[in-house]
């Protein structure tokens, strides 16, 4: 297992699965490192450079569910289930990854 597979596994490791607000920044603090971890997999290689877009598109999405999980206006029983379903998507993000990347053999 190289550098960067450590790094994606401790990463997953850490996502919350409660609403809270410290779980919140937490979610959003993974999310920039797990950015920063996809821009380090794109420079590895050109195969990685042209694959690597669709996991960079899923960023979004999850920020946002995020997002309304912390709305004010929102039940606690809504921010649980937003909140669920953001990290599930970025844990399901990162298993995709952790198969695609195969400990950055591929060329």
């Amino acid at each position: 297992m190289n550098q960067t597979s450590t790094t994606l596994n401790a990463l997953y490791a850490r996502i919350p699965r409660r609403h809270t607000s410290d779980n919140v920044k937490e979610i959003y603090s993974i999310l920039d490192e797990y950015e920063e971890l996809l821009q380090s997999i794109e420079a590895e290689n050109s195969f990685y450079e042209q694959h690597i877009a669709e996991f960079f598109d899923a960023l979004e999405p999850i920020r946002n569910t995020i997002k309304k999980s912390n709305d004010n206006k929102a039940s606690k029983k809504t921010k649980d289930d937003l909140f669920d379903e953001g990290s599930g998507a970025l844990k399901d993000a990162m298993d995709a990854l952790t198969a695609f990347y195969d400990d950055g053999k591929r060329q």
